[in-house]
């Protein structure tokens, strides 16, 4: 495995501090009703997903001024487009699971350089799960290297992702392992192999998917779309389409199997 470009750790040693004081901050407001209104009148957000927000804008953007920066919570501005390295980040991704009290939602930070994510921290904080990532340097589930499944067939493969896609995947002989509030962290767990497979409908943005992507990488697998391409991050357009995460083994039967379905579906 190559050495990790210095660059690359330092960023992410700074993403994992930020990560841990935005889950602590998140923390303060979780289970305690926190104020909610409907954004775009079709999901949620609360005043802690702005509390955190605020905070990581703050604190990342003055370490690294030169960097860009998307969040899901700030107003997009175009200058991230002139910007060879950036954060892309989710302050609470998972926002309906935190606001009922489950334990599923994360903290999701990325750097991206050149449309693709280099450093990664996703966490946890009702779960006390730390992933790092960093290009060429594996994924680390609290210190330690974690690995994508080794499963040969999706017979009996366990998958996660919406009930829309789970049904017509049990159907093929896929165990469903249900629904994960935090798409980040759904595929997270193909990165350290407690599912085999994970999909995502279409219209998921930038901020859900970059820290998650490079943690499956470096565990071993992919999340690419239903061409069995890899994304891209960093444009104008933030939302993709359907998507697929599985080890190396399960990608390509997992992603003909669900561009099945988006067929008879269309």
């Amino acid at each position: 495995m190559p050495a990790p470009d210095r660059s690359h750790a330092e960023d992410l040693a700074l993403l994992e501090m930020a990560a841990r004081k935005s889950g602590e901050i998140a923390l303060g407001f979780f289970g305690k009703d926190p104020k909610t209104w409907m954004k775009e009148g079709v999901s949620p957000v609360s005043e802690a997903d702005l509390a955190v927000d605020a905070w990581l804008k703050d604190a990342l953007r003055s370490a690294r001024p030169d960097y860009g920066w998307l969040s899901e919570e700030t107003a997009d501005t175009p200058d991230r487009l002139d910007r060879r390295r950036l954060f892309i980040v989710d302050p609470i991704d998972g926002t309906r699971a935190f606001l009922a009290g489950k334990d599923e939602w994360t903290v999701s930070l990325a750097m991206v350089e050149d449309g693709r994510p280099r450093a990664a921290a996703l966490f946890n904080p009702v779960r006390g799960e730390m992933y790092l990532a960093q290009e060429g340097g594996g994924t680390r589930l609290n210190g330690r290297l974690i690995q994508t499944g080794e499963r040969q067939s999706l017979v009996g493969a366990r998958v996660c992702g919406p009930a829309s896609l789970l049904t017509p995947a049990t159907r093929a002989g896929l165990l469903a392992a249900g629904t994960i509030g935090s798409l980040a962290y759904r595929i997270a767990l193909v990165a350290k192999a407690d599912v085999d497979v994970a999909v995502a409908r279409a219209r998921s943005h930038d901020w859900d998917l970059a820290a998650a992507d490079l943690l499956v990488q470096e565990a071993g697998g992919r999340l690419t779309d239903l061409s069995g391409m890899q994304l891209r991050y960093n444009r104008q357009t933030l939302r993709h389409p359907e998507l697929v995460a599985a080890g190396e083994t399960l990608l390509e039967p997992a992603v003909r199997l669900f561009a099945g379905f988006a067929d008879k579906a269309s």
